[in-house]
Formats: structure tokens, C-alpha cells, sequence
């Protein structure tokens, strides 16, 4: 099990907390980055667990609509409809896999992320 920065070995979120974290994940299928926005601004000072999850969740969608705007230029020389499928089908599987991650108690990291949120 991956810990967090700072975090005890042994550190046990509580039910709240993991719903929170689920919620950082999971609601960017359908409300883009706006949902681990508003879930870390809200418990960023209360819990470092949900801050983490949320901020990481928050980084990924940031990352994604960095690659998405670069590939729909790219959508004129054929590449761009790859990029966009590949995109798509990654934050997809990649934010269902943190959702499960996050209800088990774990930190899950996105990989091709750029961390711009702490």
C-alpha cells in the first residue's frame, strides 16, 4: 500500500473521509473538474486524506484538458481522433480504478499527471 506524504504507516481513514475521496473521483465523469474542486476547497484544512485524493483528482482533470486541447488541433492530420479516443477511454478506467482505490483506504497516483495542485 502506497502511503501518503506525511502520513503514518498505520494511518485508517474513517468512512467519511473515504466517501469524500470516492466523491473526488468519481463525480469528474460527470462534472469535469469541477467536482474535486469544490470537495478540496471545502475539506482541504479538515482532512489531509480527502485534500490529497482531491487534489490529485484535480491535477488529473487539469492534465487531461491540457492533452485534450493539444490534440484537437492534431484532429486535422488524423492523429488528433486517436488522441481524443485514447484520452477519453484513459480518464475513464483511470478515475474508476482511484474511486476503488480511495474506498479501499489507499492513495492511488495518476500516472502522465501534472501536479500543479498540492
Amino acid at each position: 500500500m502506497e502511503t501518503l506524504d506525511h502520513f503514518e504507516e498505520e494511518y485508517t481513514p474513517t468512512s467519511d473521509e473515504k466517501t469524500m475521496a470516492m466523491l473526488s473521483h468519481i463525480l469528474t465523469l460527470v462534472a469535469g473538474f469541477i467536482a474535486p474542486l469544490v470537495i478540496y476547497l471545502i475539506k482541504r484544512d479538515e482532512s489531509p486524506y480527502v485534500r490529497k485524493h482531491a487534489a490529485e483528482s484535480l491535477n488529473f482533470q487539469i492534465s487531461v484538458a491540457i492533452y485534450a486541447a493539444v490534440s484537437i488541433p492534431l484532429i486535422f492530420i488524423i492523429v488528433g481522433v486517436f488522441t481524443i479516443i485514447a484520452i477519453g477511454i484513459l480518464a475513464f478506467v483511470l478515475s474508476i480504478v482511484a474511486t476503488v482505490k480511495a474506498n479501499e483506504g489507499q492513495f492511488f497516483k495518476y500516472p502522465l499527471t501534472i501536479r500543479l495542485v498540492n
